[in-house]
């Protein structure tokens, strides 16, 4: 309980110029360019540096004629830096909106599965009753987007667990799911091909998949192990959503994503599914929160207007 004590007495002890400090030596690697990006001299920032490493008893940056490297407890310090900084620039951004007469702002992160129907719909109910909130959407992967909700980056991610440990961080409330579809562009040679088996596109065909570290991905990798199947010959990864969906239209390559995204390119019979079943055991999305942290008014209002909408449309 003592060693907590002090260690709380030290994390008071510094100032946000020494969070400053910490966050740009770990930016730049480099003494003088941290000072130039402070407005002070080298001997003023090696003071302060040589100050919050005595605060801490121990060195923070190991000092190497290629620069500055983070020590163990200097990269948890970073990390505590550059939390702190982002939530201070943004409660000062909000302070400043809220007496210019704007009225908050709102960061929301989701995965692209949700945000054709779900979140669209939570955003525009959202602006109708707030039209002067600042309200910034993020597309993203779920392993993304937890990081970014870990960071303080965002007050609220629609996603998935990344995984199995996070539950420990994060609140997590189920919202819906996604059907997931194989697709290839509409003159594809399997195009209109109604008997079609998963095994030989495995090996005969390119895939264009999600990064691994997605649990988009995972769960198709665990779906081929559990029908004795292995993972696709050809893969081109990709993360980016519109990437993915300019390659399969410019090649012979098979798309595995959501119905919800694809939704308008099958309509227009840009892209054409194909007669296999993909992506069956894929977990429901949800409403992913940083635990013990009370959300602004602006978060909670959203996220109620997130359960109405998931509501209907179950």
């Amino acid at each position: 309980m003592e060693d907590m004590d002090h260690y709380a007495a030290l994390i008071n002890r510094l100032r946000y110029k020494h969070l400053s400090m910490i966050s740009l030596l770990d930016r730049h690697r480099n003494l003088h360019q941290a000072a130039g990006a402070l407005n002070m001299s080298q001997p003023a920032a090696t003071r302060m540096l040589r100050e919050i490493e005595t605060t801490f008893e121990c060195q923070l940056f190991e000092r190497t004629p290629r620069g500055l490297t983070p020590t163990p407890l200097g990269e948890v310090l970073i990390g505590f830096a550059d939390n702190a900084l982002t939530r201070l620039d943004r409660f000062a951004e909000e302070l400043h909106r809220h007496r210019s007469g704007d009225h908050g702002q709102l960061v929301v992160g989701a995965i692209m599965g949700a945000a054709p129907d779900l979140v669209a719909d939570a955003v525009i109910a959202m602006k109708r009753d707030r039209p002067r909130l600042r309200l910034r959407l993020m597309g993203e992967t779920s392993d993304q987007l937890v990081s970014l909700l870990a960071h303080n980056r965002i007050d609220l991610a629609i996603a998935r667990f990344a995984t199995a440990m996070e539950h420990n961080l994060f609140d997590f409330e189920p919202l819906g799911n996604e059907t997931m579809m194989a697709v290839v562009r509409r003159e594809h040679p399997l195009a209109g091909d109604r008997d079609l088996s998963l095994e030989p596109l495995l090996e005969a065909w390119p895939w264009i998949l999600q990064p691994l570290a997605t649990p988009a991905r995972q769960l198709l990798e665990k779906e081929l192990e559990l029908h004795g199947l292995v993972s696709p010959r050809d893969v081109v990864e990709c993360g980016s959503i519109f990437a993915a969906l300019q390659l399969v239209q410019r090649s012979d390559a098979i798309l595995v994503m959501s119905e919800s995204v694809l939704r308008d390119y099958l309509a227009f019979d840009i892209l054409t599914p194909l007669s296999v079943s993909i992506g069956q055991t894929l977990a429901p999305f949800g409403l992913l929160t940083r635990k013990n942290e009370t959300l602004n008014e602006p978060a909670r209002h959203f996220c109620e207007i997130l359960r109405q909408a998931a509501m209907l449309k179950r």
